[in-house]
């Protein structure tokens, strides 16, 4: 018995390195046929002695019991996104203000395929694999733990232990001939093809049920890092990308480190050419700082690293007959117009509607419908018309004019110039127009709003048009019969939409902000704000003057706020949301519980390395604080936080004369401990 539960052992690692091998490596060293023998050899071990099974088994990639819903977990490091341009030359400030903020040093960069799949997070501890959640909004993702385990490329227990915990993130995507064959299955069993492979891709991570996600043709690359207790913390990205390959986690096949702007233009070029051969679709590269120490001297936006780029290639162009244009109404009464294509394949999808942006871009353009265009897809959510093929016309072509009415509600429309942009805009001043109401119940329930799961498009559509929601207050007052009844919502769905719409009362206050919809006010607005006034009140009574005080908030913003907030219906709204339970504060820190604010008003830069507190971690004792993190030392410096290496910004203080202090001075002056 003992050499049988030592050949079963020996046969989990065999399959393992088979796995690698096909998956990882794309270099199989045994043929389907007998990786299918030992595989069934595996199994018929693994019936005989289920108490032998462990639990990084191959045959744990199937996939489990169907579940109920996905579980909201936190990142313990944020997940941010890039900054990116379709410019050469932003690539060239890129790197020329990296140097500028580091004038002491000679810096590498690092090049790789940019993949156009689903980011993830996968987490291992002592080397297994315990959970994988998506990106959701940075700071909160969804627990997709038992869908990633499907992915055969994915060890559940690392080649090798790194040491106690190794967050590793990345892009999920489905190969190119991965989703033509899957398309081609599902054109034969009836069912629709899938438009592209990303939405093919995030579909199936939304999947309740792993087991339809294991027959995905889903793979995994990873790029980066979250949390990370190793044995060996990696001093540059190139040493992390060998890391990952050590450990048996799929890494970029194509990767360039460059000394110069040239030798980046080089590796660009050499991808644009590369990326028509990998395998899965690549919009662009990223360009890296290869020193970790560095990118921790730089830091971070409240957005994105400063010591990243996303350069987005040239996007693909097509040439197709514009049939027909319609409008858009959207959440604030914004008509859209949208060509009406005939279909053409596109950048890896087919592509039948593209925007047209706003009149003034129409006449710019001068589109008609019947006129050929070239259309682009450069990563909007639909692709854009970028001009007219007007030696082609025939003279049937039409001229298009804005609707008189809005084509949902009938109400007359109005012509008006957008506050900021200066185009001429037409809008629908119904604000019961079924179009905005719907789309400020989406805009409620986005993910980045107040995050509710099921509130799409297709169940606001039915809520709205059913009476039983005219604002986002009346989700509040929703019972489990009345979605139950609405088509295609079974009661464990309504179930599932009612908690959700329940733990939304409980929201941090930023989201309820955002959520509202307030003109102009994105979610780095909303955040400010709940730090700055920590009440919906504040907020209501602050005037044009207090708001403008705000990071970042002009007069065109503060003026939208007060008059958003003076709206009798808008004030109606907030003190339904009061009556139902929403929480429309946060705690305002007090002394001896979250710490006095000392650092109230104050600008502090940190430069070099910290001997316990990574930049992120120091930035956000900052504001915890009331302060501010800057990135450049000038005359309004309350000080500076210095570690070991400081370079120019330290020389700028002391220049100035500007207090320095050392990491355990600054603990101490914010009464925190490591």
């Amino acid at each position: 018995m003992a050499d049988e539960r030592s050949e079963y052992l020996r046969l989990v690692e065999e399959i393992r390195r088979h796995d690698y091998a096909y998956y990882v490596q794309a270099e199989p060293t045994i043929t389907d046929r007998q990786y299918d023998a030992l595989y069934r050899k595996l199994l018929d071990f693994e019936q005989a002695h289920p108490d032998w099974i462990v639990d990084d088994s191959p045959t744990r990639k199937v996939g489990g019991e169907p579940l109920e819903g996905f579980e909201s977990v936190r990142h313990e490091v944020p997940m941010l996104s890039l900054d990116n341009t379709y410019s050469r030359e932003e690539v060239i400030a890129f790197i020329k203000k990296v140097k500028r903020l580091l004038p002491d040093s000679e810096p590498l960069f690092t090049v790789e395929p940019k993949v156009d799949g689903v980011a993830v997070s996968v987490r291992y501890e002592d080397g297994h694999f315990v959970r994988a959640t998506t990106r959701g909004d940075g700071t909160m993702g969804d627990d997709i733990t038992q869908n990633l385990r499907t992915l055969r490329s994915i060890p559940l227990r690392l080649h090798r232990n790194p040491g106690p915990v190794l967050e590793v993130r990345g892009e999920v995507f489905m190969t190119r001939k991965g989703f033509i064959h899957m398309n081609e299955k599902r054109v034969k069993a009836g069912d629709a093809p899938f438009a592209n492979a990303r939405n093919a891709t995030a579909g199936s991570l939304k999947q309740l049920d792993s087991r339809l996600v294991s027959e995905r043709p889903l793979d995994v690359i990873f790029y980066g890092f979250g949390a990370m207790d190793i044995n060996e913390q990696p001093e540059t990205n190139v040493r992390f990308m060998e890391l990952l390959r050590e450990c048996g986690l799929p890494a970029p096949e194509h990767f360039w480190v460059c000394d110069s702007v040239e030798a980046i233009a080089d590796a660009l070029s050499e991808l644009d050419q590369l990326r028509k051969t990998m395998p899965y679709e690549t919009d662009g590269a990223v360009v890296k700082l290869d020193s970790m120490a560095l990118r921790e001297e730089i830091g971070y936006t409240s957005k994105a690293p400063r010591w990243a780029m996303a350069y987005k290639f040239e996007a693909e162009q097509g040439i197709t007959r514009l049939h027909a244009i319609t409008v858009q109404v959207g959440r604030t009464g914004l008509l859209t117009p949208v060509a009406e294509l005939e279909p053409i394949p596109l950048a890896g999808s087919t592509v039948s509607r593209a925007t047209l942006h706003n009149e003034d871009d129409m006449r710019r353009k001068d589109v008609r419908i019947g006129d050929l265009v070239i259309i682009e897809k450069a990563g909007e959510v639909i692709p854009a018309v970028v001009r007219v093929e007007t030696s082609e016309r025939t003279g049937k072509e039409k001229e298009f004019s804005f609707p008189g009415e809005c084509p949902e509600c009938r109400t007359t429309t109005v012509r008006e110039t957008h506050e900021i942009s200066g185009n001429t805009v037409h809008r629908c001043p119904n604000r019961e127009c079924p179009a905005q109401v719907r789309g400020r119940l989406i805009h409620w329930c986005s993910r980045g709003g107040m995050d509710i799961e099921g509130g799409g498009e297709v169940l606001s559509r039915q809520l709205v048009e059913s009476g039983l929601v005219r604002t986002p207050a009346d989700l509040y007052r929703l019972t489990q019969d009345q979605v139950a009844g609405l088509e295609r919502m079974g009661s464990r769905s309504a179930r599932n939409f009612l908690d959700g719409v329940e733990a939304s009362k409980s929201r941090d206050l930023w989201r309820l902000i955002f959520s509202l919809g307030i003109p102009h006010v994105g979610t780095s607005t909303a955040k400010r704000l709940a730090r700055e006034f920590y009440s919906i009140d504040a907020i209501a009574s602050a005037s044009a003057e207090q708001l403008e005080a705000v990071e970042d908030i002009g007069g065109i913003m503060a003026a939208a706020i007060n008059s958003w907030f003076e709206d009798p219906p808008n004030r109606e709204l907030i003190e339904e949301l009061r009556d139902l339970g929403l929480r429309l504060a946060d705690p305002v820190p007090e002394a001896g519980e979250q710490g006095e604010r000392i650092l109230e008003g104050m600008s502090i830069v940190l430069t070099g390395t910290l001997p316990n507190l990574k930049r992120k971690q120091a930035a956000d004792l900052i504001e915890k604080h009331g302060g501010k993190a800057a990135s450049s030392v000038s005359s309004k410096t309350a000080f500076v936080v210095a570690g070991d290496e400081a370079g120019s910004k330290l020389e700028k203080a002391n220049k100035l004369g500007i207090p320095v202090l050392s990491e355990e001075e600054f603990l101490n002056k914010i009464g925190e401990s490591i």
